[in-house]
C-alpha cells in the first residue's frame, strides 16, 4: 500500500511538472477602446510571447505555473504591465490597457513586425494601416486606399473605369474584397482616384498578391480582406472634412461606456462622404478649354465634356458593435455605395451597391480556440446606356456565410473552417457586331479549408488543404497549398509558396480591350465551345467550367540593418483554364447554325494563360526617415486556341517610390512625395 501511494505521488508530480497553461486576452487603446494591432505582448524575463491579430487578440500557450510579468509596449504608448499567476492548465483572460504616451519617442520600435518575419511566412502579403495611406501624397487631398493600392508590387493600374487593378496577371473579376468579411463586388469609383471605403473608419487591410493561404478561396489571383475598427467606446466625437473633389462627415461614440475599465461596453460609428467632382473640375476644365479655344480657333475638342468631369459618387457605411467583458464581440454594420457618370451625348454609367451583414469574435471560458464567423448580404448592379447602342446591364446579389476555428499550440497554430456562399446572376450584354449575350442563373458553394503553421527553430511550414463544391456545377475543386520560410541567418530568410485555386466568377469584358466603362458579372456559363486547342496544336475537351490557376513564389528577405528591409519574390502564375467573352461571335447559338464553328457562335471561350515576373520592395524607416521603394517585371500572355496575344495591362516594367519626412520639434510635421514611372502597355501610342 505504502508503495501504491509513493508511485501515485510521482506520477502527480510528474504531471504537475509538465502542466502548462495558457494566457490570452486583447490590447486596447485606453482612450477611444480601439484594439492595439500587430504589436507584441510577453512575460518579462522568459522567452514567452505572442504578436495581436487585427482584433488585438493574443494568446501566449505552454506558459509553466508561476508567477510572471506581462507586458505590453508600443510605438507611441505608455508599456503597460500587470503581474500575474498561473497554475497547471490554467487559461488566464486578460485585458490590457495603453495610454498614449505625452512624449514623442525619437526612436522607431519595429520588434513585433521583426519577429514576425521569422516566425510567419508572410508570403506576398502587404499590410496596410491607415497611418500609411494618410502618409501618401494623394489626388485631390483626400487619403485613399485606391491610390495607395497603386504603388504595391506587382500591382498595375491602367487608369480605365473603376481604377481596376490588375494584380501579377490576374483580371480585377479575379480579384477578392472582403469589407469585414463581407463581399464587394466593387470597390472603386469609376474615376479611379477613390476607393468606396472612408480611410478614417478602417483598421487594417491585408493585401494577398498570390500564394494565399487556405483560409481564402473563391478567386485565382489575389484577396484584400479589409477590416475597420469600432466606434469610440468612450466619448462622442466627429470629424468633417472638404478636399477640392468632395467632403465626408464621421460621427461615433458609445452607446454604453464601461462601468469599469475592460468593463462591456457598446458603440457605434457612421461615415458618409460625397464628391463633387463635377463642379470643382469645371472650374479647372472650363477656363482651360476656353483659353485653348481663343488661341488656337481650330482646337478640337474631340467630343471630351469641356465643363468638367461628369463624375459624382456617394458612400455611406455604419456599424454597431457589442464587447463582452472577456474580450468577445458581436458587430452589426452595413453599407450603401452608388457611382454615376454622365458624358453628355455619348454615355452614361450607372452602379449601386448594397450590403448588410453582422461578424462576431467569440472567446470561449475553458478553451484556448478562438472562434470568428460571419454572415453577410451584399448587392451590386451596373448599367451602361451608350447613345449609339443597346444598353448593357448587370447584377449579382447574394449572401455568404462562415466560421473559423483557430487554435494555438506554443509558437504553432491551426485553424479549420467552413464557408457558405449562394448569389444570383442576371447579365445582359452586346458585343462588338452587337450580338446579343445573356444569362440568367442561381449559384451555391460549399468550402471547407484547413491550415497550420509549425515553428522548427529554423524552419516555418504552413500546408493547408482548401476544398470547394460548386453546387450548380456539381463540380469539386480540392486546392492544396503549401508555404514554407527557412530562417539562413538571424538577418536573411528564403521562403516559397504554392498552390491551387478556382472560381466561378466570370466578367463581361475582355482581356482584350483598353478601355472598360462597364464590368459585368456572372456564374461560371455554360455556353461554352466544347473543345479547346492548346499552344501545341493538341485538341482536348472542356471538362468543367471553372476558371482555375495555379502559383509558385520564391522569395528572400534580407534586413541589411535595424531600419533597412530588402523583399525580393520571383513568381509564377499558370493559368489552365480562362473563360472570356467571345469578341468575335457572328451567329446565334442554335439548330440552325450547327455546323458553325464555336468560336463564331458561343457567348464565351475558352483560354489559357501565364504570367511572370519578379518585385523587388526596399523599406527604410527611422525616426525622421521613411522610404518604400518598389521595382516590378512582369510579363502577361493569353492563348485564345488561335494566336497568342499580350493583355492590355501587360506593362513591362514598373516603379514606384513613396518617401515621408518627419521633422519639427515633437515630431508633429510631415513631407510626402510619391513617384511612378512605368513602361508602356501594348496599346501605347
Amino acid at each position: 500500500m505504502k508503495n501504491w501511494f509513493l508511485t501515485l505521488a510521482i506520477v502527480i508530480s510528474s504531471i504537475s511538472a509538465f502542466a502548462q497553461g495558457t494566457i490570452r486576452g486583447f490590447v486596447y487603446d485606453e482612450e477611444t477602446g480601439e484594439p492595439i494591432i500587430f504589436t507584441t505582448v510577453f512575460l518579462k524575463g522568459t522567452t514567452y510571447g505572442a504578436s495581436t491579430d487585427v482584433n488585438g487578440y493574443f494568446s501566449i500557450t505552454k506558459v509553466k505555473p508561476g508567477s510572471y510579468k506581462l507586458m505590453v509596449t508600443y510605438i507611441g504608448y505608455d508599456t503597460a504591465s500587470v503581474y500575474i499567476t498561473i497554475k497547471g492548465n490554467e487559461i488566464i483572460n486578460q485585458k490590457l490597457f495603453i495610454k498614449k504616451s505625452s512624449i514623442k519617442l525619437k526612436t522607431v520600435d519595429i520588434s513585433a513586425e521583426k519577429q514576425e518575419l521569422k516566425t510567419q511566412v508572410k508570403m506576398s502579403v502587404t499590410k496596410v494601416t491607415p497611418k500609411e495611406i494618410s502618409s501618401m501624397p494623394s489626388v485631390g487631398g483626400e487619403p485613399d486606399l485606391a491610390q495607395y493600392l497603386q504603388v504595391l508590387p506587382g500591382v498595375v493600374f491602367t487608369g480605365s473605369q473603376g481604377g481596376q487593378l490588375y494584380i501579377r496577371g490576374g483580371t480585377p473579376i479575379q480579384n477578392k474584397v472582403l469589407l469585414d468579411g463581407l463581399i464587394i463586388y466593387n470597390p472603386f469609383h469609376s474615376i479611379g482616384l477613390f476607393s468606396v471605403f472612408d480611410t478614417d473608419i478602417m483598421r487594417n487591410a491585408d493585401i494577398y498578391t498570390g500564394g494565399f493561404g487556405a483560409k481564402y478561396g473563391g478567386r485565382i489571383s489575389s484577396i484584400m480582406d479589409i477590416t475597420t475598427r469600432d466606434g469610440n467606446k468612450n466619448r462622442l466625437s466627429g470629424k468633417v472634412s472638404a478636399s477640392t473633389f468632395g467632403a465626408k462627415v464621421l460621427v461615433e461614440g458609445p452607446l454604453s461606456k464601461p462601468k469599469k475599465i475592460g468593463g462591456s461596453s457598446s458603440s457605434f460609428i457612421v461615415s458618409a462622404k460625397h464628391s463633387y467632382i463635377e463642379n470643382s473640375a469645371e472650374l479647372l476644365y472650363k477656363p482651360f478649354y476656353q483659353n485653348l479655344s481663343e488661341s488656337n480657333p481650330n482646337f478640337q475638342t474631340g467630343g471630351i465634356d469641356t465643363t468638367g468631369l461628369p463624375y459624382k459618387f456617394t458612400d455611406i457605411y455604419s456599424k454597431l458593435s457589442f464587447n463582452s467583458e472577456n474580450g468577445s464581440k458581436i458587430n452589426f454594420f452595413g453599407f450603401r455605395y452608388d457611382d454615376n457618370v454622365n458624358y453628355s451625348g455619348v454615355s452614361r454609367l450607372n452602379w449601386k451597391s448594397f450590403g448588410l451583414g453582422t461578424n462576431f469574435v467569440l472567446i470561449p471560458g475553458k478553451s484556448s480556440t478562438l472562434i470568428e464567423g460571419v454572415i453577410a448580404y451584399s448587392s451590386y448592379g451596373v448599367l451602361l446606356d451608350e447613345f449609339d447602342g443597346s444598353p448593357d446591364s448587370s447584377s449579382i446579389n447574394g449572401f455568404n456565410a462562415g466560421m473559423t476555428f483557430t487554435n494555438f499550440n506554443g509558437d504553432n497554430e491551426s485553424k479549420y473552417g467552413f464557408e457558405i456562399q449562394g448569389f444570383k446572376t442576371d447579365y445582359q450584354f452586346y458585343n462588338s457586331v452587337n450580338r446579343k449575350i445573356q444569362q440568367f442563373q442561381n449559384t451555391t458553394q460549399f468550402a471547407g479549408f484547413l491550415s497550420w503553421r509549425f515553428n522548427m527553430k529554423k524552419l516555418v511550414l504552413e500546408p493547408g488543404f482548401r476544398i470547394i463544391y460548386y453546387a450548380s456545377l456539381t463540380q469539386f475543386s480540392p486546392e492544396p497549398r503549401l508555404a514554407a520560410k527557412y530562417n539562413i541567418s538571424d538577418k536573411l530568410r528564403v521562403k516559397l509558396a504554392t498552390g491551387m485555386y478556382s472560381q466561378n466568377l466570370v466578367s463581361s469584358t475582355s482581356d482584350r480591350n483598353v478601355v472598360n466603362l462597364f464590368y459585368g458579372f456572372l456564374s461560371a456559363p455554360d455556353n461554352l465551345q466544347s473543345e479547346f486547342t492548346d499552344k501545341n496544336g493538341n485538341v482536348k475537351e472542356v471538362k468543367h467550367n471553372l476558371q482555375k490557376a495555379n502559383h509558385a513564389i520564391l522569395g528572400f528577405e534580407y534586413d541589411v540593418n535595424n531600419f533597412i528591409n530588402v523583399n525580393i519574390e520571383g513568381y509564377y502564375k499558370r493559368f489552365t483554364q480562362l473563360i472570356n467573352t467571345n469578341r468575335n461571335k457572328l451567329f446565334d447559338d442554335n439548330a440552325a447554325n450547327a455546323d458553325v464553328d464555336d468560336m463564331l457562335k458561343k457567348d464565351f471561350i475558352i483560354e489559357t494563360g501565364d504570367a511572370y515576373g519578379f518585385d523587388v520592395v526596399v523599406k527604410y524607416q527611422s525616426t525622421h526617415f521613411n522610404i518604400y521603394a518598389v521595382y516590378s517585371l512582369n510579363k502577361v500572355l493569353r492563348w485564345d486556341g488561335i494566336q497568342e496575344y499580350y493583355t492590355s495591362f501587360d506593362r513591362r516594367h514598373n516603379v514606384n517610390f513613396v518617401g515621408s519626412y518627419i521633422f519639427g520639434e515633437d515630431l508633429d510635421w510631415e513631407f510626402d512625395v510619391r513617384w511612378n514611372l512605368g513602361s508602356g502597355f501594348p496599346f501605347t501610342p
